[in-house]
């Protein structure tokens, strides 16, 4: 399976805004819920949002919840993350990849993990 490519990171001021875009493609990803995640400096991976096959269910964590939207485009096998109103604790590595529920929480599809390189965020105070 090709990993996803993330892209549409950089660095915005406090406040300011950013698009994420996840190519994947291929059947795997197509098929799945996907999800974005984030590494920020010395944390470890934190799930953020998660996006059923259709794009009719959406999930967000409650630290982005109301500020992030995530949404997909299947016919361009590419998955969007728009990020209003940063904060500087949003600074960290963003990846793509499919996700799954797991009681009361998300996190990725274990056995399904392709993590690309991700794309960095910077936001500045």
């Amino acid at each position: 399976q090709v990993q996803p490519v993330e892209s549409g990171g950089g660095l915005v001021q406090a406040g300011g805004s950013l698009r994420l875009s996840c190519l994947a493609s291929g059947r795997t990803f197509s098929n799945s819920f996907m999800g974005w995640f984030r590494r920020a400096p010395g944390k470890e991976r934190e799930f953020l949002a998660v996006i059923s096959t259709s794009g009719d269910y959406t999930y967000y964590a409650d630290s982005v919840k109301g500020r992030f939207t995530i949404s997909r485009d299947n016919a361009k096998n590419t998955i969007y993350l728009q990020m209003n109103s940063l904060k500087p604790e949003d600074t960290g590595v963003y990846y793509c990849n499919p996700a799954a529920a797991y009681g009361s929480t998300w996190d990725a599809y274990y056995g399904m993990e392709y993590w690309g390189k991700g794309t960095l965020v910077t936001v500045s105070s």
